[in-house]
Formats: C-alpha cells, sequence, structure tokens
C-alpha cells in the first residue's frame, strides 16, 4: 500500500520544497529547515489562492511518486492482487481517473471532526471546506465503505472489498 499521506511528508523533508514553502509563507514555515506542517497549515488554509498554489506544488509531486510506484508493483515478480493506493482528496485532486476502482470511506462529520482532532490536525474547518462532502465521494466512488466502528470493523470491511475485486 502507498499512503499519499505519507508521500507528502516526505516531500516536506526535500529542499526543493522546503525552500518553496519558505519563500511563499516564511520562515516561520520551516525553522532550521523541517517543515512545522501545523504552521503551513494555519497559513495555506488561511486563503484560497495559498492553498491551491501548496496544492500545485505537492501534487504533481504525489503524482509522480505514485506513478512510480505503481509501475513498480505492475512489474514485480510476485504483484499482488490489489496495489492500494491512500488518497485523502483523491476526487479533489482529479486523481481518481488513473484507477480502476475507488474506495471512498466515509464517517459522519461529527466522528470525522473528533478523528482529525485526536490526530492533531490543524486548521479543521478550512480543510474540511475543501473537501467533498461525504454523500458527494459516496456518489464518485466505485465502492463505499462506512467508518462508523472501530479499527477491526474498517479492516473487515476493506477486506469484504477486496475479495469482491479479486472475483
Amino acid at each position: 500500500m502507498l499512503s499519499t499521506d505519507l508521500v507528502v511528508h516526505e516531500l516536506y523533508s526535500s529542499s526543493d520544497v522546503v525552500s518553496a514553502v519558505r519563500a511563499r509563507f516564511g520562515e516561520a514555515v520551516a525553522p532550521g529547515g523541517v517543515v512545522d506542517r501545523a504552521e503551513l497549515a494555519r497559513r495555506a488554509f488561511a486563503r484560497p489562492e495559498d492553498r491551491e498554489w501548496l496544492e500545485g506544488l505537492l501534487w504533481p509531486r504525489v503524482r509522480s511518486r505514485m506513478t512510480e510506484w505503481r509501475s513498480a508493483v505492475s512489474t514485480a515478480a510476485d504483484p499482488p492482487v490489489a496495489a492500494v493506493v491512500e488518497v485523502p482528496l483523491l476526487f479533489e485532486s482529479g486523481m481518481d481517473g488513473v484507477f480502476d476502482a475507488t474506495i471512498a470511506v466515509i464517517a459522519n462529520e461529527d466522528l470525522r471532526a473528533e478523528r482529525a482532532g485526536a490526530r492533531g490536525h490543524e486548521a479543521l474547518a478550512e480543510r474540511s471546506a475543501r473537501q467533498l462532502s461525504q454523500h458527494e465521494k459516496a456518489h464518485r466512488a466505485t465502492y463505499v465503505v462506512v467508518n462508523d466502528g472501530t479499527v477491526q470493523d474498517l479492516e473487515g470491511k476493506l477486506s469484504a472489498v477486496l475479495e469482491m475485486l479479486r472475483s
């Protein structure tokens, strides 16, 4: 599995991304050359043009990394049944078209906010405003999984979808 969130975290340690975000948002977003993701989120989500700029910086790099990973997986000696890529802003980024199938993992808004807050995400209202509604994601996805229980419940539901894909 490839997590595009982890790819973004890796990108935040690359010198070209650090230089670009410092030039755009100032030294406070990368003190000592390390991107402060909370500070960057506060600044980038404060204005739509700053968010769009950051997405324009990151998303092409994420797409490139994803393409490289998928190519490596598909040419492996023993390729997996499914190459799973986790993309939080899949539909918003326009990356959904490169997949054979998509799975929207949805939950009610209160639960989503609670979980995001527990993970320490900053600028929750601004982030949510940028995202499609859970209903719209469910409508666009090939499969929908409701994540209203435990991690084990979610794993079971996702395993069932992967079993369907296997057939």
